[in-house]
This record gives C-alpha cells, sequence and structure tokens, in this order.
C-alpha cells in the first residue's frame, strides 16, 4: 500500500500528464476518489477524475480540449485531451428533497465539502493537482483502507441514496473489503423500492460487470438488499464461468446475463419466472432437432439454458455454422416458388446437419423432393 509520504511519487508516475494540467488550471483541481483510493492502495493507474474549485468549462478551454459530453445540472464535463478522456467535476454542495431522489446541486463549494457528499470515506480523498501534493483526507479514509473497512460519511448516507447500498457490495467484492459495523446496520436498513428501477438497473450492471459480480451479488443478498430467484445465485455463478471462457465467451452480454440469471432486477430483459428452463429440459436426438428446438431463441435465454444444463448447446454453436450450398435461385429455376422455397431449403438443412445431404446433389434432391 502506498504510504502518504509516496503518494506524490506515485500520482506523478501514474499520471504524468497532470502537471500540465495543473500549469494550465485557472483554478485549484484536484484528483479525487477512487483514482487516489487506487493509487493508495499501490493499483497505479485508473480513470481521472477531477475536481474543480472554479468552472471545469474554463479548465476545458484552457487546455484546448474537445468537449465529449456536458451535464450543467452537475456541473460535469467529460473531455478528450492528449489522446485521453477526462472527468471534470466543479466541487460542489448537495442537498436532498426526499430519499433517493437527485440531490439537488450548488456548485461553487471548497474541496473538503464537496468530498463531505461522497459515499464511503475511502472515496472522500482528494490530491492537489499543484504542490505540495499532499493528501486531503477529512474522515481517515486511508486509515479505514488499511483496515479493509467501508464507512459511510453520514448517517443519512443511504436514506440520501439507497444505491449506495449496491455500491457498496461492489466495493467490498473487489478488494475484499469488509463494512464498519455500523455502515453494515444503516445499510441493512436501505430502500432501493425508493429510487427509480432505471437507477437500481444502472448501479446493479455496475456491479454486474465487475470480474466479482456474483461475489458483489451475495453480499447484497447476505444484506437482505436484494432478494435474487430460488436457485439464482448459483445460476448466477454457472453463467459467470460459462461465459468467463470458449467457446461461450462474448455470446452475450455476461452482465446482463448474470443479472438475468440471478433474477435481481424488477425490470429483467427476460421477465420469464425461469427463463431457458425448457431449452435446458430438451433432449434432442438429432442436430435439426436441437437446430430447430435453439432456432429463433433469445440468445440470452440460450445461455441461461446452457449454464443450467443444456450442454447439447455446445454442439450447436457449430451446427449453426452449417450451410447450405444450394440457394434459393437454385429451387426456383427447378421450378419451386412462394412458401415452397424456403421450405425446400429448411428440409434441406435438417437433412445436412443430420448427416443425410453430404453433396450439394444430395441437398438439391431433398430440397425437390419436398415438393413431391
Amino acid at each position: 500500500m502506498t504510504t502518504e509520504g509516496g503518494l506524490a511519487e506515485a500520482l506523478a508516475a501514474a499520471y504524468p500528464e497532470l502537471a500540465a494540467v495543473a500549469a494550465a488550471a485557472p483554478d485549484p483541481v484536484y484528483l479525487v476518489g477512487g483514482a487516489v483510493r487506487d493509487l493508495l492502495l499501490g493499483q497505479g493507474r485508473g480513470d481521472i477524475d477531477l475536481a474543480v474549485e472554479g468552472n471545469p468549462v474554463d479548465l476545458a478551454a484552457a487546455l484546448g480540449a474537445e468537449t465529449l459530453a456536458a451535464h450543467s445540472r452537475f456541473g460535469t464535463l467529460k473531455i478528450g485531451w492528449e489522446g485521453e478522456e477526462l472527468d471534470l467535476a466543479a466541487t460542489r454542495r448537495e442537498s436532498y428533497s426526499r430519499p433517493g431522489v437527485l440531490p439537488r446541486v450548488e456548485v461553487g463549494a471548497p474541496i473538503r465539502t464537496d468530498l463531505a457528499r461522497r459515499d464511503f470515506t475511502v472515496n472522500a480523498m482528494a490530491v492537489p493537482l499543484a504542490e505540495p501534493r499532499q493528501l486531503i483526507d477529512p474522515y481517515d479514509g486511508q486509515a479505514d483502507l488499511k483496515a479493509g473497512l467501508l464507512r459511510v460519511i453520514h448517517d443519512g448516507s443511504f436514506i440520501d441514496d439507497p444505491t449506495r447500498a449496491i455500491r457498496a457490495a461492489r466495493y467490498a467484492a473487489r478488494f475484499g473489503f469488509e463494512l464498519e459495523a455500523a455502515t453494515e446496520a444503516l445499510l441493512r436498513a436501505a430502500d432501493l423500492e425508493s429510487v427509480t428501477p432505471e437507477r437500481r438497473a444502472e448501479e446493479l450492471r455496475r456491479l454486474a460487470a465487475e470480474a466479482t459480480a456474483v461475489e458483489g451479488l451475495e453480499l447484497l443478498a447476505g444484506w437482505g438488499v436484494v432478494e435474487p430467484r430460488a436457485g439464482g445465485l448459483g445460476w448466477a455463478r454457472g453463467v459467470d464461468a460459462l461465459l468467463g471462457a470458449e467457446p461461450w465467451a462474448g455470446e452475450v452480454d455476461r452482465a446482463e446475463a448474470i443479472l438475468a440469471a440471478a433474477g435481481v432486477l424488477l425490470e429483467p430483459p427476460i421477465r420469464a419466472a425461469d427463463p431457458g428452463l425448457e431449452l435446458a429440459a430438451a433432449r434432442p436426438s438429432r442436430p435439426s432437432e436441437g437446430t430447430a428446438l435453439a432456432r429463433g431463441v433469445d440468445p440470452l435465454v440460450r445461455v441461461l439454458a446452457r449454464a443450467k444444463g443444456a450442454r447439447w448447446l455446445d454442439d450447436w454453436l457449430s451446427w449453426r455454422e452449417t450451410a447450405l450450398e444450394i440457394t434459393g435461385a437454385d429451387l426456383t429455376a427447378a421450378g419451386l416458388s412462394g412458401p415452397a422455397v424456403g421450405e425446400a431449403l429448411d428440409a434441406a438443412l435438417a437433412a445436412k446437419l443430420d448427416g443425410e445431404a453430404p453433396t450439394r446433389a444430395d441437398e438439391l434432391r431433398i430440397a425437390l423432393g419436398q415438393r413431391r
């Protein structure tokens, strides 16, 4: 773990370009949040999140940077500069009119006030880009890092934003952290129902995108924050293993598949209670039968079925590459028309899949036999 004394050196090594940002900045600028946390953990370079005690637009202009996205309500800006993407945010204070809603934002606060609005002490640290680059750590986040603890900054943290409970699971699983006792008690009372489904889903997808996604979901379930479907966490672990290796890697979005298996979203992409179970229970006797069963099925359902035990789908991955040598034009020239052409091609493909049409002539013979 990087010591506070070695932080300036670690920052210079991981982010050498920030010296130029500091030189150009018209206002004080700080590296904040996860970037500082990860430097202290010795993990080196990550996303560049900068807090500006001023207008981020002025910093972007001073750098001659390209604006990639802007959210004036929150005083945030994403810029492209020197081949990098930098996230800029005006230092601000926040207040909540009621639990779970987006905060009211007042930009122009000092950096220490800005750090007070953050989720956990380990993310409430900053380092000025200008010399001397000394750690700003008003909530002893460095001590909690050393102890491997997640601690909220104030007792109303999960009331203001219950999705912080999902973030807690993400960080705890990623780093092997534990919840500080009072923080765990507060988290267990978090009410995700007070947050819109869209915000819940966004945070769950961030968790599911982590390498430790299933561990994070297990933590959430253990804390009573989410209630997976019966057997859902084991199913999710199977999906994770399946998509982590060939031949299924990249077949579908891993995060969506893990969440669909676990059944933790109120509005999952597949709404059935147990998607894929019917396909998982199938035992096709021939390649053509398996291909017919899998044809037109949502790719996510196929992955869920395979993770549930449909091993024949491994063979289907090669069956789906089977292509006919004949075309509809061949059949049209032979006198077929209308729906009969498609039916004939289907019959020829089924025969080829089952090894009954090894040549083009066999394909054509079987296709034309469909007419008779």
